[in-house]
């Protein structure tokens, strides 16, 4: 099976499934689903930041400073979370990811309910090669001086925006304190 088979939960304005379909149907025809962003940071506080294969079925060959992806039909977004970073990190016995916020990702192409985590990796990271074709760990400050000077995933731009109005207190826009 390829990643545009997978079977994804088609979800409404509210987060609630309203139908199913194959990713590459969903991403084909802007049907709105569910997408998990996780915030990974090693032992010393940096941030796991990589760039996207060219074969990604959206934003290829992007940098982007979140793991994660799509929530699979009938799977909770914890679930996603933990399954998505472990992948592509690829590393085993990660902590659950400690869930923040939850909005609704919109754009011309794409719209998909977004729920960001954060986890802290203390193990030796092999990312998957299929996901990932280059990382890093960088500080914020090195990841500040980036954001104008690479092509980031739209999403995970957006996302980084609103974790950072959340961590200063300010509530993003759409945002949906989440339980999973």
């Amino acid at each position: 099976m390829t990643a545009a088979d997978e079977i994804l939960d088609i979800v409404d304005e509210n987060d609630e499934v309203v139908g199913q379909a194959p990713r590459g149907e969903a991403t084909a025809r802007g049907l709105r689903h569910r997408c998990v962003f996780i915030e990974a940071r090693d032992a010393d506080g940096r941030l796991f930041v990589h760039r996207r294969t060219p074969t990604k079925l959206v934003f290829p060959s992007h940098y982007d400073m979140f793991v994660g992806g799509v929530v699979g039909a009938g799977e909770s977004y914890d679930e996603a979370a933990l399954r998505e970073a472990e992948e592509e990190l690829g590393v085993t016995g990660l902590p659950r990811p400690e869930p923040l916020f939850k909005f609704l990702y919109r754009s011309a192409d794409h719209t998909w309910w977004s729920h960001v985590y954060q986890v802290r990796c203390e193990l030796p990271v092999n990312p998957q090669v299929e996901e990932v074709a280059w990382h890093t760990f960088l500080t914020d400050d090195e990841l500040t001086e980036r954001l104008g000077e690479w092509e980031w995933v739209p999403d995970g731009l957006e996302t980084y925006h609103r974790l950072r109005e959340f961590r200063a207190g300010r509530a993003p826009a759409d945002d949906r304190m989440s339980a999973g």
